[in-house]
Formats: C-alpha cells, structure tokens, sequence
C-alpha cells in the first residue's frame, strides 16, 4: 500500500511538471554562484518588519561604495517569485540588490495577512532605500528601484515623494489602481465597480464582530474548460512547480488573494497622478507586446516625464517578464542602472 501511495505521489509530481510551461528558460527558482544571499529585517516608518533578501556580488571591491536595486515582487506573490530571479541576475553585474516582501505579504509582518494597503507598500520601498543607504558598502546616492506588475505601480507612488530613489524601472507593470476599478481596457462599468466597493463594505461587518476573513480575486486553483486565458497564463506560474511558493505558516489556498474588505483601497490609489514630478530622474518602462497589462505601461510612459524610455519586447506576455530569461532584457535594465546610478 506505501509503495502504491508513493507511485501515486510520483504520478501526480510529474503531471505537475508536465503541465508546467518552462519555455524560454522559465527559472524563477535561480540561484547564482556569484553572489552571496543574506536574509534581512528592518522596520518601516509604521515600525512594522520588513523581510527581504541582500544580495552582494562576490567580486565586489572592499572598501568601496556599490550602487544599489532594490526589487519589489508581483501583487500578491512573495520575493521568491520573479523578484529574487532579477536580484540576483542584476546583482551579477555589480549591483547590492535588495528583494523586499511587501507588508501582509511573505515573511513581513502586518495582519490581517493579505491586506491590501498601497501607502504602506509604498513605504516599504522608502523602508528598504533606509536600510541599504545606511549600509557602509552602499553609496546611498546610487539607489535604484525595480517593480515587477503590481510592484511597478507601488514603486511609482513612492518615487514621486523619495528623491532618494535615483532610477525607476519597471518591468509587466499593473496601475493596481486602475485595474481595480476600471478592469482592463476600461472593461467594468461604474455599477459593477459600485457592486465590488457594496460587497467589500458589508464584509467589513463580518469581520468586525469576529466572522471568518473572505479573500478575492487572484489566480484560480483549477482550470476547467472555459477558464480565462489571462487567469490560465497565471496559474501556469502561481499554480505549478514553475513559480509556485507558499511562504512558512501560509497556505497554498491564499496565495495571490487579497482579503475581500480591504482589495477596494485600491479604487483610492492613483499611482500615475503627478508622475511628471519625477522628472528628471530616468524611467523605464519594460513590457511584452503581447501582455494584457501594456496598456499600463503605455499610459504610465505617455504621462511621465523626461528622460523615459518605453521597451516593447517582442513575443512576451505579462507573466513571460516574470521568469524566462531568455525574453526578460537584463542587459536593458544593466546599462539603463549602470548610465544612471553613476
């Protein structure tokens, strides 16, 4: 019966594997020989920790000051899905590369888990510039900073108040606030926005005297017949061995899914307002020609600022940007950081 039961595990672990899409050198799971890793906490403005992973070039010169990056994760995932890949890649070029969970999220704290709280992932991002500007090894006046999908949106915000960030790149980038409450392609109606902020409100209720948290949204954990092609591109990451990751003391079964009565304060968040007044420092806005998100970062670029530079990858979805090196362009992103954290 052991035997039987272990044939069965093997069976289902190699379904997982086949249904996995590792095309293009998909490697969210990379671990480089170059560089060493070193986990950190250090507490936000709210006094709140903050989790993320150090990553320092082994050839790196001692006693001298290194630029730094530091790498914000997809809305809903954690540093070890896509974020940790980028750290480390850029971290090979002679950056100190810093990926960061965001509060609620991984291993930072905040409850309830899975809060969404856009000011304080904002936070978050000026908490790790904190942390690696007073590293003897950082030059704090050579801090970058990279998010990926939701992250882009987050690093935005907390660049037009933190001039101390001095190159902004993102990479499938979401506005989580026009996502929110517009869909895509301006795709939900106000009533149906009117709908989800009435639901969310009542659910407040629940919460309030006791009842059990409702999650929402976020990748499915099944696909049937008529599953979204969006949602089957996200399951292909969040959903098999190519990018599934549970933190410690988390569940599969809440990854990627905010809680219900807190995802409306997204409806409040306008990344994009003022983006001009980041100017002059540089932007990159980096997306795939075919991802579903490009219109985010064709808005973000039309609205920004000069110097900004908008690169369309050929061939590549959203979730492609997350993990297959072969379309992600780290050679864009290394001379874009190496010409403008001089």
């Amino acid at each position: 019966m052991k035997k039987l039961l272990v044939m069965l595990a093997m069976l289902v672990s190699s379904f997982s594997v086949i249904g996995a899409d590792m095309s293009n050198s998909a490697d969210n799971f990379f671990k480089s020989e170059k560089v060493t890793m070193q986990k950190v906490t250090f507490q936000n403005q709210y006094k709140m920790k903050v989790t993320g992973n150090l990553f320092v070039p082994k050839n790196v010169e001692k006693n001298t000051k290194s630029p730094a990056i530091v790498v914000g994760h997809p809305m809903g995932a954690v540093k070890e899905q896509s974020s940790n890949l980028y750290a480390q890649k850029l971290a090979e070029q002679g950056f100190v590369t810093l990926s960061i969970d965001l509060s609620f999220w991984g291993e930072s704290e905040g409850q309830p888990r899975n809060a969404v709280a856009p000011d304080i992932y904002a936070e978050d991002f000026s908490a790790a510039v904190d942390f690696l500007g007073t590293r003897a090894f950082v030059d704090r006046n050579r801090i970058g900073i990279l998010g990926i999908c939701g992250s882009g949106s987050f690093v935005i915000s907390a660049a037009k108040i933190d001039p101390r960030m001095k190159a902004i790149a993102t990479v499938s980038m979401y506005d989580m606030g026009a996502a929110s409450r517009n869909a895509l392609n301006k795709s939900q109606t106000l009533e149906q926005r009117k709908k989800l902020i009435a639901e969310a409100a009542e659910q407040r209720y629940v919460e309030f005297t006791g009842g059990k948290t409702k999650y929402t949204s976020g990748t499915v954990h099944e696909l049937k017949a008529d599953t979204h092609p969006i949602q089957r591109e996200f399951f292909d990451f969040y959903r098999t061995p190519r990018g599934e990751f549970t933190p410690k003391g988390s569940s599969p079964q809440l990854t990627t899914h905010p809680t219900l009565s807190s995802n409306t304060k997204f409806m409040n968040f306008y990344p994009f307002s003022d983006i001009e007044t980041i100017s002059p420092r540089p932007m990159l806005f980096i997306t795939g020609d075919q991802a579903h998100s490009k219109e985010f970062s064709e808005e973000a670029y039309k609205l920004a600022g000069q110097p900004k530079e908008l690169v369309i990858i050929p061939s590549a979805g959203h979730v492609d940007l997350y993990d297959r090196v072969n379309l992600i362009p780290f050679d864009k992103l290394t001379t874009f950081f190496h010409n403008n954290l001089k």
